[in-house]
């Protein structure tokens, strides 16, 4: 798969100056992590969830997880396994037509019994995502990962979820996250990624930000999210830390001004595209993927379809970021600094070499842009492909 196939070569061509490249589960970890984008979830009781599974990846999503533990009420448990296990085995039928698929267990005994169930349809699953990940909680669930994946042909991930009251207290937070990070970083080779849950976090406190605001607005939540990136997401030794749900997809009664700037919507001639995202709530969702990103965040939680193109569409790289990333890599470790071929900005070799070659893996994933393509066309394809 890669993302945004659902364009006609024509289309590619038109879009992309460098387009974005093919992977799977077996790809690069660190390329498949950036390559999650939005991440839908499900609800892995939905009837027809392998249907669905199948008509999303026409929509370009790229990665999926089918829920059993928020998302199920606990006397639906055992209805939403057997649920679930029938799906995937449906899905096998077409694996070329699949998503990167995990399951979000509500207990570390789910894994097996699912890698168990699913027998030699076992090869549709990616990987599984941990809830309520601490300390305490994370070695039995990524022992069972690990486990579940020795007698396969492929490697499970696991995705920690970072949503416990032990990380949202502060006076608890910063040594609740060293220890999560200790158990991780001896099961590194299977975690993919690291996911924060701001909605469990919100619930610490009674909270919930509305359409109008993003999770930054909401200055507990984004202190968390500072201690999250600062512990696991360093340049050195980090892991992919990704954003956390947009839970909003339809209008509602709003206090402040649309998020979105008219100009760019002019210049593409397409108003009346900025005018379904303000109708859909998606400006506020694009608004918060830029803030994402602005704070180390890769990626983003969604719940429903229409996300994943904004999504997307803000993760190409443009081609000034691409050429201010191949300068900077090209000056090498020597150090230096000289202005932009933009001549916008500074280009610090030094400082900015990470940044520069978290660019580049983004632009294998996400593609590059035309100069004169913007987010508005990448959005616009995706919208009504």
């Amino acid at each position: 798969m890669r993302h945004f196939d659902f364009l006609t070569d024509a289309d590619r061509r038109r879009l992309f100056m460098r387009a974005p490249e093919a992977f799977d589960a077996r790809s690069d970890p660190q390329f498949v992590a950036v390559a999650l984008g939005a991440t839908l979830y499900s609800p892995a009781i939905r009837p027809n969830l392998a249907a669905d599974i199948h008509r999303r990846v026409g929509e370009g999503v790229t990665s999926m997880v089918a829920c059993l533990e928020d998302a199920i009420p606990d006397a639906e448990v055992a209805r939403a396994e057997r649920n679930l296990v029938t799906e995937l085995r449906r899905c096998a039928a077409r694996p070329e037509a699949l998503p990167l698929l995990f399951v979000r267990v509500r207990t570390p005994a789910q894994i097996p019994m699912i890698v168990s169930a699913l027998g030699e349809d076992v090869g549709v699953l990616s990987g599984f995502v941990l809830p309520k990940f601490t300390d305490e909680s994370g070695p039995e669930y990524l022992e069972a990962v690990v486990e579940a994946s020795a007698d396969l042909d492929h490697r499970l991930f696991a995705m920690p979820l970072l949503e416990s009251r032990e990380i949202m207290f502060a006076e608890s937070r910063i040594t609740a996250l060293h220890s999560a990070r200790r158990v991780v970083d001896k099961y590194r080779d299977h975690v993919l990624a690291v996911r924060v849950g701001a909605t469990d976090l919100c619930a610490a406190y009674g909270l919930r930000r509305s359409s109008d605001m993003t999770i930054y607005d909401v200055r507990m939540i984004a202190d968390v999210i500072a201690d999250v990136v600062n512990v696991f997401g360093r340049a050195d030794n980090g892991y992919v830390v990704t954003g956390p749900v947009w839970e909003y997809f339809s209008r509602a009664e709003r206090i402040f001004k649309p998020q979105l700037r008219e100009s760019p919507f002019v210049e593409h001639a397409d108003r009346a595209l900025r005018a379904r995202l303000i109708a859909s709530d998606l400006d506020g969702l694009m608004r918060e993927v830029a803030l994402d990103r602005a704070n180390g965040l890769t990626g983003k939680t969604v719940i429903h379809p229409s996300h994943v193109a904004a999504v997307h569409a803000l993760s190409v790289v443009t081609c000034e970021e691409y050429s201010d990333a191949a300068d900077i890599i090209a000056t090498g470790s020597g150090g230096g600094a000289c202005a932009s071929p933009y001549r916008n900005k500074m280009n610090e070799s030094k400082p900015h070499t990470t940044w520069a070659h978290r660019t580049m893996l983004r632009a294998r994933v996400f593609g590059v842009a035309h100069e004169d393509v913007s987010f508005v066309d990448l959005l616009g394809a995706g919208l009504h492909q």
